[in-house]
């Protein structure tokens, strides 16, 4: 067994951790049993001093609110002044301004109705002009009770707003007493009091109480501290044998204390061993860098790559839709008679070949402007004919699911989009361009994504029972807001701040119903990131709208 002191091989003086722990232990014990006795001899008197006077305030305020509404006498009111007064053991006398009680509660109501006397001659010059009365009739009641009145005021607590608090000693018996008196709402008076038990006489009392289980809690403290002592410092000892074997392993923490025990010893081995160890340790960590660099650049490749096969998947989908439908119609001979119809079909055919073959080429840069290799290209465009135009070539999948598109303008209100008996669309004329600064191609994707998504989530709206699309165009300041609404069911709560991440499908069986991948709304994010503009979805209860910000100045951005 080690002694208490001793020296290490270095001849510094050491002591042990368990003498340490019993000592610590000893003294932590004894400055709480310390601080129990001080607090008890000079604060609980005040603290007692302070409960007795907030159940004086608690009551006062009652009784002054019962006159203020005129329930003071109130059957239901003294039951309520009955009760508080016999928990807090409070006497209550209430006059009113003709000198009569309205309510007396206390054990001794003549010494109640000579305390509500001297309170009230006691009071201000107001009062006591106006008490002359009132003063004859207390001291006829104080000939007839045949004693002397013997209270002496100890302490005045509070006297302020017209209320009075106070510790009398009522010098026959010795005995302290708190009260409060006042006028109330109504101009009646009141008076409380309550007995002030003697409470230095307990207080000493505990303190002798504390003091002998406090020697009981020291004598037995010191053992059990003994005996934690003894089963803490056998293990850190058996480190302290154990580290001194392992000098080559890894230990990369620096031992920096001061203290005196075996801890100190198992630092300063811990300190040999970080040393020894601190050149592999860094050529480790170099090289470990270097192969988790290869592995995210390898894992970021592959995800470059699936990700650019699901969109191109998912953006080719709609044209190929839209060819396939006006190549059916003039196969079924739907516009065999009609020229400027058969123009218009091979037109739409056309264009969406070309978009096609364009939308590839985007989808390889803005797989490239995720990384940073490419640049939007901005311009100056109106994008009112920009959506308008992206309308009349998606009319046939509106038309196909029975929807009704409405056109707000920000100046003449909502519009519809009309139908011609051919199948085209009858665009609203008032709406006015909007000029805005940004890649022309690319806010098309955007308005693409948000309507397609529109087309593929609208259903009946309760109100009107018809299946509506709302194309908003909002002015603000330097910007415009363009959103896409459709009625239907709201995004859930929990799934709002999912929907821009790839791949991620709020329902995933209809997702793969109308055939998407997950991926409309991270292009989206991925573009209006590219071109520093705000975006974002808003749940109503009859449906979900999409939006997104364009400059209208030259350079704006957000």
């Amino acid at each position: 067994m080690k002694r208490i002191f001793y020296r290490d091989e270095k001849g510094r003086i050491r002591y042990s951790l368990k003498f340490e722990l019993t000592t610590v232990l000893f003294f932590v014990v004894a400055g709480v049993i310390g601080i129990i006795i001080l607090c008890n001899s000079f604060l609980m008197e005040g603290y007692y001093v302070a409960d007795k006077h907030e159940a004086l305030s608690e009551v006062y305020a009652r009784i002054d609110a019962a006159a203020a509404d005129g329930t003071l006498t109130s059957d239901s009111f003294k039951l309520t002044v009955v009760k508080a007064s016999g928990r807090d053991n409070i006497g209550v006398i209430v006059m009113d301004q003709d000198s009569k009680t309205s309510m007396i509660y206390a054990q001794d109501q003549d010494t109640m109705i000579r305390r509500m006397w001297d309170n009230m001659l006691e009071s201000t010059d107001e009062i006591s002009s106006s008490m002359d009365k009132k003063a004859e009739q207390a001291e006829q009641n104080e000939n007839s009770a045949g004693t002397d009145d013997g209270y002496r005021l100890v302490r005045t607590l509070r006297d302020r707003n017209g209320i009075r608090c106070q510790i009398v000693l009522d010098e026959r018996t010795d005995e302290q007493y708190m009260e409060m008196w006042g006028i109330l709402s109504d101009g009646s008076f009141c008076l409380l009091l309550t007995a002030i038990e003697s409470i230095r006489n307990s207080s000493s009392v505990a303190n002798h109480f504390f003091l002998y289980i406090g020697a009981f809690v020291m004598i037995v403290g010191f053992i059990v501290a003994y005996l934690i002592g003894n089963r803490i410092t056998r293990p850190i000892r058996k480190l302290t044998e154990i580290s001194q074997r392992m000098k080559k392993l890894d230990f990369s923490a620096k031992y920096d204390g001061d203290d005196r025990t075996e801890i100190a010893i198992l630092g300063d081995n811990i300190n040999e061993l970080s040393s020894t160890l601190e050149k592999t340790i860094s050529e480790l960590k170099t090289a470990n860098n270097e192969l988790r660099r290869d592995l995210e650049h390898r894992d970021q490749v592959e995800k470059m790559q699936q990700e650019f096969i699901s969109n191109v998947t998912h953006e080719l989908k709609t044209p190929i839709a839209l060819i396939q439908g006006y190549a059916e119609g003039l196969q079924d001979g739907i516009a065999d008679d009609d020229r400027e119809t058969r123009d218009f079909y091979t037109g739409v055919i056309t264009d969406e070949a070309g978009k096609m073959n364009h939308m590839v080429q985007q989808m390889l840069n803005l797989t490239h402007l995720e990384f940073g290799q490419n640049e939007a290209d901005m311009e100056r465009f109106d994008i009112v004919q920009t959506i308008m135009n992206h309308l009349q070539s998606a009319n046939l999948l509106a038309r196909h699911q029975d929807v009704r598109v409405r056109v707000t303008d920000p100046h003449n209100g909502s519009q519809d989009v009309v139908v011609s008996p051919e199948g085209r669309l009858i665009l609203p004329s008032a709406v006015a361009p909007i000029y805005v600064w940004a890649d022309e191609f690319l806010t098309e994707e955007v308005f693409q994504n948000y309507y397609s998504n529109a087309l593929n989530h609208v259903e009946v709206a309760d109100q009107s029972g018809e299946k509506i699309i709302d194309i908003r165009f909002e002015l603000k300041d330097n910007c415009v807001r363009i959103s896409v609404f459709n009625t239907g069911k709201p995004i859930p709560e929990d799934s709002m701040p999912r929907i821009w991440e790839k791949f991620y499908k709020v329902d995933k069986a209809r997702t793969r119903e109308y055939g998407g991948s997950g991926v409309g709304l991270s292009i989206v994010k991925a573009i209006m990131e590219l071109m520093h503009q705000n975006y974002g979805a808003v749940n109503y209860d009859n449906g979900v709208e999409f939006w997104f910000e364009l400059s209208t100045n030259v350079g704006e951005d957000k």
